[in-house]
């Protein structure tokens, strides 16, 4: 994924609309929380595929500037706090549930740092080989990328479904596996394996919404 603007064009359409169907078999409102990651994550790719065009010339240049705010909107400072949140609103155990709304509230804290980072800048993007590569002008980047790791991989891992645990495992060693091969594309390239990923939780809300009636058939 993010190799190209089709690449992304054609991941986030198709993780978008697993995620829609999901939410839509969705009558809880915690789960209606956990279904929108799926969502809010196939958009994202839908955003970055704005970005390429926008530094390929597809698109005007200011166009794809303001996609590439939306993008680096949504990753740094929505999805710290949406992520844990939303698992939280599912967790039945009250034990993990205060450690993911602690998560949660240092979210909220990273997602504040990186906003003022954003409006103060610099912040640009390039082409870099076959990912887009995001630069925000701030100091302890690398510090800050661990605690975004911590609060967006940790909050699945504590959750009591397994589905869910698998998505943050996955997301987990690919971030560790991104800043090993290649920091600049850490951005671009986990966002998109997360959002590939997310078709576990979709798939897990298909099944608790259809778990009901298959047994009611089986009896």
């Amino acid at each position: 994924m993010c190799f190209s603007a089709t690449a992304d064009t054609a991941a986030g359409l198709l993780v978008t609309a697993v995620g829609a169907d999901a939410l839509r078999r969705a009558h809880r409102p915690a789960d209606r929380a956990l279904g929108s990651v799926p969502v809010v994550l196939g958009a994202h790719l839908l955003v970055e595929a704005v970005v390429w065009h926008g530094l390929t010339g597809t698109v005007a240049a200011s166009t794809g500037r303001l996609a590439m705010w939306i993008y680096l909107a949504i990753a740094v400072v929505v999805l710290p706090v949406l992520v844990p949140l939303a698992v939280r609103a599912v967790e039945p155990d009250p034990g993990r549930r205060r450690a993911m709304a602690r998560l949660g509230a240092a979210g909220a804290g990273l997602a504040a740092i990186y906003l003022f980072g954003l409006v103060d800048g610099p912040v640009d993007v390039r082409i870099e080989g076959r990912h887009l590569a995001y630069q925000l002008g701030m100091s302890h980047g690398g510090v800050l990328a661990a605690v975004y790791a911590v609060v967006t991989c940790t909050p699945l891992l504590l959750s009591s479904e397994r589905r869910i645990v698998a998505f943050g495992l996955a997301n987990l060693l690919a971030v560790g596996l991104l800043t090993w091969l290649q920091s600049s594309a850490l951005t671009s390239l986990w966002c998109a394996w997360a959002a590939v990923t997310s078709v576990a939780i979709a798939t897990h809300l298909r099944r608790q919404q259809t778990g009901p009636e298959v047994r009611m058939h089986a009896a």
